[in-house]
Order: C-alpha cells, then sequence, then structure tokens
C-alpha cells in the first residue's frame, strides 16, 4: 500500500494507491499540514508514504512528523539524472523541481508518444518530454491567479478582476482575464509546436488551474486529474 503526497505552494494533495488502483484521496491548503494527521489517522498501517514538497523545509518538517507519528517509511522524491524510464537532460538535474519531475515520471507511464507535460497551479510549468522518454526542457511562468493577482497588487487602477475569456475584450474585467489566459494559452501552445509533427504527440494537462485552460487549448489535449501523484505512485513501485 503506497501513500502518495504531492505538497505544492498552495495545496497538498494526498492518496491511498494499492498498486492498481486510488482507494481514497484528498486536498488541504498548504496552509494547514498540520491537518494532514486527521486524514493520516485513517491511513492503512503497513503503508510506505513517497512524497514530493516544492513548499519548503518548514513544510517537509511538517509532513515527515505527520508520517513518523505513524511509523510509516516515507521517502521523498528528489529529481535525478534518470528514473522510471525518464532521462533529465537538466543543466543540473538535481535543481529540477520535485513536482515537474514526478509530473515527467506519470506522463511517461501515460504515453510512450512525445507530449508535453503541463502543470497549471500556482505557477505553471510546461515541460518537453519526447518519444524516447528524454526530458529535453521546460518553461516556469507565474500561474492564471498569480498573474491576475500581480496586476492588481502592482498597478493603481486596475482591480483583481472577475471577467470573462474573450478573443476581442472590450471592458477591463475581460482584458485582464483574457490576457491572463491567453499568455498560459500561448506559452503552452508556442511549446506544443515543437512536437506538432511528431507521432501521437498531445500536452497533459493537470493541476487546480487546468480547467480554466482546457476549454481554449487549440492542441490535442488530455486532461490527467493526478499526473503528479500518479507519477509518485509509479516512482514508489518501480525504484
Amino acid at each position: 500500500m503506497i501513500i502518495a503526497i504531492d505538497a505544492g505552494n498552495s495545496r497538498i494533495k494526498w492518496g491511498v494507491h494499492d498498486g492498481s488502483r486510488w482507494l481514497d484521496s484528498g486536498v488541504l491548503a498548504t496552509a494547514d499540514v498540520v491537518w494532514l494527521a486527521e486524514a493520516a489517522d485513517e491511513w492503512p498501517a503497513a503503508a510506505s508514504a513517497v512524497v514530493c514538497n516544492v513548499a519548503g523545509a518548514s513544510v517537509a518538517a511538517s509532513l515527515s512528523s505527520v508520517l513518523a507519528g505513524r511509523r510509516t517509511a516515507v521517502s521523498f522524491l528528489h529529481a535525478s539524472a534518470a528514473a522510471c524510464g525518464v532521462r533529465n537532460a537538466y543543466d543540473s538535474p538535481a535543481q529540477l523541481g520535485a513536482d515537474r519531475w514526478a509530473a515527467l515520471i506519470g506522463a511517461r507511464a501515460e504515453s510512450d508518444s512525445a507530449c508535453l507535460v503541463v502543470c497549471a497551479g500556482t505557477a505553471t510549468t510546461v515541460d518537453l518530454l519526447d518519444a524516447e522518454g528524454v526530458f529535453q526542457g521546460g518553461l516556469i511562468l507565474p500561474g492564471f491567479e498569480l498573474m491576475r493577482a500581480a496586476l492588481a497588487r502592482n498597478t493603481a487602477q486596475l482591480p483583481l478582476a472577475n471577467g470573462v475569456f474573450r478573443a476581442a475584450p472590450r471592458n477591463t474585467m475581460d482584458a485582464i482575464v483574457s490576457g491572463c489566459l491567453q499568455a498560459q494559452l500561448g506559452a503552452i501552445e508556442r511549446m506544443f509546436a515543437g512536437i506538432a509533427d511528431a507521432a501521437g504527440a498531445r500536452c497533459l494537462l493537470t493541476g487546480g488551474a487546468a480547467a480554466r485552460l482546457v476549454e481554449h487549448l487549440q492542441i490535442p489535449f488530455r486532461l490527467v486529474d493526478n499526473l503528479v501523484l500518479n507519477g509518485l505512485v509509479r516512482y514508489a513501485v518501480t525504484r
């Protein structure tokens, strides 16, 4: 039995996996990490845990404390030169974020074709994985909500907009929302152009902000709810 935990900047997602399917899952705000202990009380006693953490040392310490209290064997995923059929072409492989590495491992389990791995959360990451399983590189940009908030925080007259997407916005609210979405979509679609001619190429999209993007993407894509958690499970069972 495997407990997979994805600790991001805004949310912590977890799931209980029996090696073939998800038995349970949950999500809470990263700021509420101590409350993970309540969920942990329901986890199988013999389970091992694999963790992906990009939320900093204090969150890592809190997770370790929760898991140690249950006497659960725990490992933290860190990027490496290769794992689970994925090779890492980053200049310094260890500097790749653990969440991106887990998503790439999850993507390789989903597809043996070239793919664009997009994690849309507080930040948006857009990573190229070729058909041979080589991570060729990728982008990091502010996520949709971060872009929207930055305009409201750093300008004198622009609000925290609640507009809708328009091809040619004619009011400020729609202009802000549409601009933030177009920036996300443009980055994704420009990166996809590099693999668009590869057989079976598609975008694998995951993350809390993914739902904002899917209606407007103009490339082949598939929404994968638990791509990072899936990657953690694959790592746990194959390492």
